[in-house]
């Protein structure tokens, strides 16, 4: 019976060296294969900062194969890896105009279908509140001024006549067109800090996210029924949603991404809280950075298409079909690549 071939120390240092790093080889592998054929975006956000840390890895084990007696097939297929990987990590970065396109095309939309619970949440609040402050003030309009401000309200007030009011939604006078641009401005700053506020007291479990839409609620309630006892219900809300459906959209964005926030620290699931906030945090950040998009368009509708444009019907095509248009934009813009891949 013949002898067994005696296994060297340099070939068992092999073994071993081969055997625990081989599972971190074919992850790299698999992540620049899907590179190659997709691009960046077939990874997730977990597996983009994966990619570096395992081409480091990939490199320092090459150059320990270097100085082992490691099988020659092997050291070739890592070096073919480092390189592969070389590109994937350092190759041409995409430009500003093409990482702006994949954001609103893929990323944004994406994030806003994953958090459609927390965003049905704070449509919810702002209709409550519009609800609670229209059914208040419509039976005694002393609650108006409860929940708007004097600064907000200017000349629109349950003082006012009823043809002043009807005169701010129509006329383009100069004085008039300053007073509603001025008012435009305010709305615009009023509701951006408003949204912005939503996402960042999130990190307070949500409770100061809701009570914001709640009051933001109330105000619009108050001011539509304040509109509806002069019978001027069909002028007001084709004077804002002209421009509204697209700001109020926005702050819904805002909320939605203050309660994901909140979500991640009430319901950690089996991961830590860090490790899930950190996760739902940058889906967050992505529906606010998207909403602030949308804050710039409604800064546009109001500032212009709202002043120029005075004929009813008009103003209620353009808000109807600005709604359509973001309702089917974020619910079907790259959902085949972007969903897919996550």
């Amino acid at each position: 019976m013949g002898m067994e071939p005696r296994v060297t120390e340099p070939q068992l240092k092999s073994v071993d060296f081969r055997r625990s790093r081989e599972a971190a080889w074919r992850e790299l592998d698999d992540l620049v294969q899907r590179v190659n054929k997709d691009g960046l975006t077939a990874l997730s956000p977990d597996e983009l900062l994966r990619l570096p840390a395992l081409y480091r890895a990939t490199l320092s084990a090459l150059s320990v194969a270097r100085t082992i007696s490691l099988d020659q097939n092997v050291l070739r297929y890592l070096e073919s890896l480092a390189m592969r990987a070389y590109f994937c990590v350092y190759g041409a970065h995409e430009g500003i105009f093409n990482g702006l396109w994949r954001f609103f095309a893929n990323d944004f939309p994406a994030a806003v279908r994953a958090a459609k619970w927390p965003l049905f949440l704070s449509v919810a609040i702002i209709f409550l509140g519009w609800f609670v402050g229209h059914t208040l003030t419509i039976t005694n309009t002393d609650w108006f001024y409860s929940f708007v401000s004097e600064s907000l309200a200017g000349s629109r007030a349950p003082t006012s006549t009823t043809a002043d009011l009807k005169a701010g939604l129509y006329d383009n006078s100069d004085t008039v067109a300053e007073q509603l641009n001025l008012f435009a401005s305010f709305l615009f700053t009023h509701n951006a800090q408003i949204g912005m506020l939503c996402f960042a007291l999130g990190f307070a479990f949500g409770v100061p996210t809701a009570i914001l839409l709640f009051t933001n609620g109330l105000m619009l309630g108050a001011f539509s029924a304040l509109y509806a006892s002069r019978d001027l219900s069909i002028d007001f809300w084709a004077w804002l949603l002209i421009h509204g459906t697209t700001e109020i959209l926005a702050i819904v964005l805002c909320g939605g991404a203050g309660f994901v926030i909140a979500s991640a620290l009430i319901f950690p699931t089996r991961k830590s809280r860090t490790t899930n906030l950190a996760e739902r945090g940058r889906e967050a950040s992505r529906i606010v950075i998207g909403a602030v998009g949308l804050f710039f368009v409604a800064a546009l509708l109001e500032g212009f298409g709202r002043q120029l444009i005075t004929d009813t019907n008009l103003r209620y095509l353009i808000g109807g079909g600005m709604l359509l248009c973001w309702v089917l934009y974020l619910s079907w813009s790259g959902k085949r690549g972007s969903d897919d891949a996550s």
